[in-house]
C-alpha cells in the first residue's frame, strides 16, 4: 500500500469549494475560548463541507495566526460569522429555517447514533465553551439535544473531538446511505 501525494488527492480549490453542495449544517461556537479549538473547527468543517460556521461572543476570529496554526487555510473556504450572543446567532439561524442542536449531555437528549437527521432538513449545531458547555440561556432555545456516548472515566470530550464525531456522523448519515 502506497500513501497518496498531495496532487493525488484532488482537493477542490476555495473557488470550487465554495460553489459545490454544502451540508445542510451551521457549527455555532458558543464562546469557545482556546484560537487552537476555533482553527480545527474550521479545518473539520471545511472536511465535511459544511455550510457556515457562526463565531459567537469570545470565540476568536479570523484572521489570527493562532487560528491560522490549526486551520490551514480553512477560514478562507468555509463561511463564517461574528455574532455578539450565541443567543444572537441562535434567534437569526432559527428566521433562516435551522433546526437549533446543543451537542451536550443534558436531559432528555438524544444519543447520536440514533439521532436521524432528515433530508431537507437544517441543522444547526451548538458546541459550548470548553469549560462550562453550551450556555444555559442557550438551552433554554434549543430544539434538541444531542449527546455522544461515552464508556470510559472522563465526563466529556474536547469541542474539537465532539464536532468531528457529530459532523462524521450527520454527513454519513445524509450523504452516505
Amino acid at each position: 500500500m502506497r500513501k497518496l501525494k498531495l496532487d493525488e488527492l484532488n482537493r477542490a480549490s476555495v473557488d470550487e469549494f465554495k460553489a459545490q453542495e454544502k451540508l445542510p449544517v451551521a457549527v455555532v461556537l458558543d464562546n469557545v475560548r482556546s484560537l487552537h479549538n476555533v482553527g480545527s473547527i474550521f479545518r473539520t468543517s471545511d472536511a465535511f463541507a459544511v455550510d457556515q460556521i457562526c463565531l459567537c461572543g469570545i470565540t476568536g476570529l479570523p484572521p489570527n495566526r493562532e487560528i491560522e496554526k490549526t486551520a490551514l487555510g480553512a477560514t478562507a473556504s468555509v463561511k463564517w460569522n461574528h455574532f455578539e450572543t450565541t443567543l444572537a446567532a441562535v434567534h437569526q439561524l432559527r428566521v433562516d429555517g435551522y433546526i437549533i442542536i446543543a451537542i451536550e449531555q443534558a436531559e432528555s437528549s438524544t444519543m447520536l447514533h440514533q439521532f436521524e437527521p432528515l433530508p431537507g432538513d437544517k441543522y444547526a449545531l451548538v458546541f459550548g465553551n470548553e469549560v462550562n458547555g453550551v450556555d444555559e440561556e442557550v438551552m433554554a432555545q434549543i430544539d434538541g439535544c444531542i449527546e455522544i456516548p461515552q464508556f470510559g472515566t472522563k465526563h466529556s470530550f474536547n469541542i474539537v473531538v465532539s464536532a468531528g464525531i457529530v459532523l462524521w456522523d450527520l454527513f454519513s448519515k445524509l450523504n452516505l446511505k
